[in-house]
């Protein structure tokens, strides 16, 4: 029976020392068609190992409803990577951080107010209890001790940088236990006390997750676990971005000295990241340390290769370093993925939002504004409406606590915008006859780190106009995630509306002769959410620092293919471009 040990200071595999060298990538992040270009990839840079998180609010969309199929196809990425001769660790949830919506956990959970996250509230583990139960029988047979490629498991994640229950962790460790797992199993901290303190579990093996300072990272995680192999979990490579802030980079040949720091050490690594992704549809995550910063749509990471899987000059820098450490084959890299600049693409139909309310939603009235998840939604938009009387004037509108940014209508005409790391008022004055007020909400990406996790979406603390609060409210959750009932008119016959700043769809098709990966360019855009043969790309905003989104070739077809954007202040000019080159800041 093949199985890691920890022998000593070594990492033991089938009688013999294995030193890891791994790299993580995201079945969520790659669409499956790819998945093993960019294992095969991994494994041709140097490594002998790939590593993933895995998100349970891909599985798990809506409560009870499992998915294990399309980009949550978690099996076959692994069987994919064992094909290929690579080992696997598997970092199984229930949190993950990973700058993914709400660290993975799915949005429905703050459906209960009173539920407590990540600690041994029993409401929150019997949730997680079903959960594994769907995940982990998947897992057990592809453990290294049944013949799989799985060598070891973590039990939560950087748990120290949030909390001290060592009865959940514990708790965790069993559940997988009983429920098949029987490889190495591992947690993982920042190399801090008060982390390590925190996030270790006795006779589980402790890593490092650090991004420099190699030799001052494990002495410190030397003062804890004195003995067994040293590793760190996620060496920092790159980073992410967030809107409205600077593209981050990090130059080859730093990194490629603090690994070769790192082992000289003699540690084992897992390159956090190798490849990056995509956070497609509505799932990328926020930080809030100082105000709300949700991340971009590219996870590109600026790492060893590019969101669109091609090697960077990390990737070599890299393999350079490995190879001083571990014998390695003469390069051969499987084929280029073709990039296309498929050219301008006009939209030619729009539907605006207001006009196609029931086919997107289905209404429900309540007294006070309440957020998306106590309406049994999780992504996309939320709109709030009521009837204000008149006259009234010298007021202002305040949205009490608005998650995350909020378009303010008044009779149909756009008055303001309240972001929530700018949470002015709206001056508005109430004709005799009073008005229609809607407020349109979106859901920006739940917080995925740190102590402000509980972060529910649309409006949380009531509508005033002064100090008085405003009830009786008519609320249409927007996910957006079906848009087959939009009732599409010509563009022209609405062209003056085009430069008006009401929400609105657009529409538009282009022939694809040959299939090929490409970038779609919304500079005369605002900000919105683009779509391609029904699938959701992500978000774009002209706030930067990201231009372009990325196009996956398996995501298009031979002939007619279809873009829907839904742009929420108006577009210059109603025309994308489709060019091969990225764009992100």
């Amino acid at each position: 029976m093949a199985e890691l040990k920890v022998q000593g200071n070594d990492f033991v595999y089938e009688g013999s020392p294995l030193r890891i060298f791994s790299g993580s990538i995201h079945y969520f992040r790659v669409v499956p068609e790819y998945w093993r270009d960019r294992l095969l990839k991994l494994k041709v840079c140097g490594f002998n190992t790939v590593e993933t998180y895995v998100a349970w609010n891909i599985h798990e969309p809506e409560e009870g409803h499992f998915v294990f199929d399309g980009l949550g196809d978690i099996e076959e990425f692994i069987r994919t990577a064992g094909e290929l001769g690579l080992h696997v660790i598997v970092r199984p949830s229930p949190y993950i951080c990973a700058e993914w919506e709400f660290g993975g956990l799915p949005a429905w959970l703050l459906a209960d107010s009173s539920m407590q996250l990540r600690c041994f509230d029993r409401a929150y583990l019997d949730k997680v209890d079903r959960y594994f139960d769907e995940l982990l029988p998947r897992l057990a047979p592809l453990q290294c001790t049944n013949g799989g490629p799985i060598i070891a498991m973590q039990i939560e994640n950087e748990y120290g940088s949030y909390g001290n229950d060592k009865q959940y962790l514990n708790y965790l460790k069993e559940g997988m236990i009983r429920r098949g797992i029987d490889v190495l199993l591992f947690t993982s901290d920042g190399p801090e006390d008060h982390m390590l303190q925190g996030g270790m579990v006795d006779g589980v093996l402790e890593t490092v997750n650090f991004g420099s300072r190699a030799k001052e990272a494990f002495e410190k995680l030397r003062e804890y676990q004195p003995e067994g192999p040293i590793m760190c979990m996620e060496f920092w490579n790159g980073w992410f971005d967030h809107w409205m802030e600077e593209h981050q980079s990090r130059p080859a040949d730093d990194v490629a000295e603090a690994l070769d720091e790192m082992l000289r050490e003699g540690a084992s690594v897992n390159f956090y990241m190798f490849h990056g992704g995509t956070n497609f549809g509505f799932y990328n995550g926020a930080n809030h340390i100082e105000r709300y910063e949700p991340t971009v749509t590219s996870y590109d990471y600026d790492t060893l290769l590019s969101e669109a899987g091609d090697p960077t000059p990390k990737f070599y820098a890299v393999r350079e370093v490995l190879s001083r450490y571990s014998e390695l084959p003469e390069l051969q890299l499987p084929e280029p993925i073709r990039k296309t600049a498929y050219g301008d693409v006009a939209m030619t139909e729009q539907a605006f939002l207001f006009a196609n309310l029931d086919g997107l939603s289905r209404p429900v009235r309540r007294a006070c504004p309440e957020p998306m998840e106590k309406l049994g939604q999780g992504y996309g938009f939320i709109l709030y409406s009521t009837r204000i009387s008149g006259p009234r004037k010298g007021f202002e509108l305040v949205l009490q606590d608005v998650r995350d940014r909020a378009l303010v209508f008044a009779d149909g005409q756009y008055v303001g915008t309240v972001e929530r790391w700018n949470p002015t008022g709206t001056p508005l004055e109430i004709p005799a006859e009073g008005l229609q007020l809607d407020v349109l909400v979106e859901n920006m990406g739940r917080v995925n780190y740190g102590p402000l996790m509980r972060d529910p979406k649309g409006i949380t603390e009531g509508i005033r106009l002064g100090n008085q609060f405003l009830y009786d409210w008519t609320i249409r959750p927007l996910p957006l995630n079906d848009l087959s009932a939009l009732s599409f008119a010509p563009l022209q016959d609405a062209a003056e509306t085009v430069h008006a700043g009401a929400p609105a769809f657009y529409r538009g098709t282009f022939e694809v002769g040959e299939k090929a990966d490409t970038f779609i360019r919304l500079d005369s855009w605002s900000k919105g959410v683009v779509y391609v043969n029904g699938f959701n790309l992500g978000r774009y905003w002209e706030a930067g620092p990201q231009k372009t989104l990325y196009i996956p070739a398996p995501l298009l077809k031979e002939g007619s293919n279809e873009i829907t954007i839904f742009e929420l202040h108006g577009t210059s000019r109603p025309v994308v471009s489709l060019v091969d080159t990225p764009d992100l800041g």
